[in-house]
């Protein structure tokens, strides 16, 4: 029994150090009713620390009525003989958290006893000799404020009253709290009233004018009320849930993200929008882990404008492997690449391992030309889809030795060092490797980005995509060939699997900017389907709030990792109603080879 307390010590010091409460206190509220009174407060980092107090039999117990007497349950063994035991053991350096010990029976007796009791913990309790020490803020039943300077300094009190004044005892009032409901009966769900929003507010703005901390029992007690009082200023949080509460409030800043960077979008001229007309040209545009959160999150983020959502075809996408309801971006992007569902981890290969055919392969008979940019490596899964034939994603050495032998005619992209076996053969198969994206007359063209990873947007990726993008494009106009190109923007994914809104946001804005300067080249080229899709969702992400005047999200994340969501598919140019419903993945491959074979005969 004794090793697991301290175990429990041990794990409760290091969850509370793991978080920065700096920017919010949360107040433990009937805390003596967690399944480990105090420990779970403290595991939460709650500053304020709340427990009921009962005088029966001369004991002080833990308790919210006499019923619920445990003569186990003592404020000493609940709250006092820990924290004290803590303290000589080194396991609480410091106490920063102060207990709110609510008085349930009349307050001279109940004190009376309290203070005999607390002369066993001098050595923890706050004095001009221990700045650092315990404080105790006594609420519930109480003396008169006039009689607070005559308890000790230990000792300080809860004020309950509207009625604040410079006359007051201020040195020995620990708090003011009052009932939430004096001024709202707001449930916490949605958002407050705005001129009951504003009582509280005011309220809050009195307390802190005489420099003390403010607490509302009674409140709300979710995740969206969490957020309103810490925004509003409420200096203790009041919550039944610290564990919870210290977890959403801790995230709070990382989940939110207010884009400074907006573009503007280029409106469609919808002439050639689902025309009818030969496919001469395949763009297919991969938002790796770019669900609808995601895209929403950046049109409320961009002057609630995006070149995608401007166009008018979508539809949705099932997207499980053969092996898994949750894809990855290897079995994702290989169902589009050939058509057929493979299992995870796998790239251009059924589930069997048997070969697939990809659509750069399939298309050269067609006389088409192809490509793939990527703002991850060459070797990431969605690009190497489009050339390897490999069982596992990871295989950097033997994926890269499929791209010499690819039907690829330009690839543009990060991870050079997983090609430095590659370039005799590389340059064998005809492909002119730039260090520059500059024009040149080489049939074949190849250029490496980066050694390894690019930047992210974030970190000065600059305009990588939408230059690469637009080499690309005059690329395949000066073959005067039909041509497919994929393009990836790898990171939104990466977003979604570290939860970081900023990540997400600014991934995505950069992809929609590429998306616009192609749906201008669709505009000027009649004979061009754009296809704008994603291989999966990542993340699990929600939208909670978000501000649109000032471009500001917070997103909620279920996960870390990809999930079985729908993702959208916008399509625009020749034959884009084509794309409309709910579909397979797989239908994307399927679609775009009916259009070729119906033009390009075979």
């Amino acid at each position: 029994m004794r090793n697991s307390f301290f175990l429990l010590l041990l794990l409760a010091a290091f969850s509370v150090s793991a978080q920065d409460h700096t920017q919010f206190q949360i107040h433990s509220h009937n805390d003596y009713l967690q399944k480990v009174p105090f420990w779970t407060a403290f595991a939460a980092g709650a500053s304020s620390i709340e427990v009921d107090v009962i005088l029966k039999d001369g004991k002080l117990m833990a308790a919210h009525e006499a019923e619920s007497i445990d003569p186990k349950r003592t404020i000493e063994s609940l709250y006092l003989a820990p924290i004290s035991e803590g303290v000589k053991n080194g396991l609480l350096s410091h106490l920063n958290f102060h207990l709110l010990v609510d008085l349930k029976t009349e307050a001279y007796a109940t004190l009376k006893v309290l203070e005999e009791g607390m002369k066993n913990y001098k050595d923890v309790l706050y004095s001009a000799d221990n700045p650092d020490g315990l404080k105790l803020i006594i609420s519930g039943n109480r003396p008169k404020p006039e009689e607070y300077k005559n308890y000790p300094d230990w000792m300080l009190f809860d004020y309950q009253s509207t009625e604040l004044t410079e006359d007051l005892p201020w040195s020995k009032i620990g708090m003011v709290s009052l009932s939430f409901s004096r001024f709202s009966v707001w449930n916490g769900k949605g958002r407050m009233v705005e001129t009951e929003r504003e009582k509280v507010q005011d309220f809050i703005d009195l307390v802190h004018s005489f420099d003390r901390p403010v607490r509302f029992w009674g409140s709300p007690d979710s995740k969206s009320a969490w957020k309103a009082f810490h925004e509003m200023g409420e200096d203790y949080i009041n919550t039944d849930h610290p564990i919870d509460a210290a977890e959403y409030l801790s995230k709070l800043e990382e989940n939110s993200y207010q884009n400074t960077s907006k573009h503007k979008v280029y409106q469609p001229k919808f002439d050639v929008d689902g025309a009818e007309v030969p496919v001469k040209n395949v763009i297919l545009m991969i938002g790796d882990g770019n669900g609808l959160t995601q895209i929403a999150a950046a049109l409320f983020s961009n002057d609630n404008q995006l070149n995608l959502t401007l166009l008018k075809n979508m539809g949705l996408i099932k997207t499980q492997a053969a092996d898994d309801f949750t894809t990855d971006s290897a079995a994702g992007a290989t169902a589009f690449a050939t058509g057929e569902k493979t299992n995870n981890r796998a790239l251009g290969v059924d589930p069997k391992g048997r070969t697939l055919r990809n659509l750069p392969d399939i298309l050269d008979e067609y006389g088409f030309s192809s490509g793939i940019i990527t703002t991850d490596q060459l070797t990431g899964a969605t690009p190497a889809a489009f050339y390897a034939h490999h069982p596992e994603r990871d295989d950097s050495d033997q994926i890269a030795a499929y791209l010499p032998k690819s039907k690829l005619d330009l690839f543009i992209g990060g991870g050079e060092a997983n090609f430095i076996t590659q370039k005799e053969n590389l340059k064998s198969a005809g492909f002119t490797v730039k260090d520059s994206l500059h024009h040149t007359e080489a049939d074949r063209i190849g250029y490496f980005a980066a050694s390894k990873s690019l930047p992210k947007k974030l970190d000065g990726r600059g305009d990588y995509l939408l230059k690469s993008t637009a080499f690309a494009l005059e690329f395949f106009d000066r073959k005067s060939l039909p041509f497919f190109l994929m393009i990836e923007a790898a990171n939104i994914d990466s977003g979604g699997h570290s939860n970081s809104t900023s990540m997400i946001v600014s991934e995505m804005l950069d992809f929609d900017e590429v998306i616009g300067s192609v749906i201008q080249y669709v505009d000027a080229n009649p004979n061009t389907l754009l296809i704008v899709t994603a291989d999966h969702e990542t993340g699990g992400a929600s939208i909670p709030q978000g501000n649109i005047a000032s471009s500001t999200v917070e997103l909620g994340f279920h996960s870390d990792d990809h999930t079985g969501i729908m993702v959208p598919v916008f399509a625009y140019g020749a034959h884009s109603g084509d794309f409309r419903g709910v579909y397979e993945n797989t239908a994307i491959f399927h679609k775009i080879m009916e259009l070729i074979k119906e033009y390009h005969g075979k």
